[in-house]
């Protein structure tokens, strides 16, 4: 089946003065967050941005799929540490986006960790919807 979730941003002024705040409508599970350009392109100052939502979704959707990947494999892991660092230029956009993960996982060699990483990293939904972006990986067991 399906699902849909949905956020949406009220939005007021133009975009280098303005500023923003982002809901979450599907759960409401995270406070209104406010965004604005120089959050953005600057320093955070305690808002958010988008390519910050866009690592919260990458970390989770990735340890997600790794994790099923090792389970489907025999191997599932007992903790799974992920981050996404998602690069923004003004000018040109996202420019990469780096994946670290560190597992801990019995039973499994290097060699075959290396690769289900390499696959959760190629396959997951939200690096699937961001392949014209380049993605980068740096796995390491605990």
């Amino acid at each position: 089946m399906a699902t849909t979730r949905s956020a949406h941003t009220v939005w007021e002024g133009n975009l280098f003065q303005g500023n923003g705040v982002v809901s979450f409508d599907s759960s409401g599970s995270i406070a209104q967050q406010p965004v604005t350009w120089a959050s953005r392109a600057e320093e955070a100052n305690g808002k958010t941005s988008p390519e910050e939502l866009i690592a919260a979704a990458h970390s989770s959707c990735y340890s997600m799929a790794f994790s099923n990947i090792l389970d489907k494999a025999g191997t599932p892991p007992t903790k799974l540490t992920t981050s996404a660092d998602v690069t923004f230029q003004p000018g040109e956009g996202i420019t990469g986006i780096h994946i670290t993960v560190e597992a801990t996982i019995a039973g499994i060699s290097e060699e075959d960790f290396q690769a289900r990483a390499e696959d959760a990293k190629v396959n997951c939904p939200v690096s699937q919807a961001l392949k014209a972006v380049p993605i980068t990986l740096s796995a390491k067991l605990a």
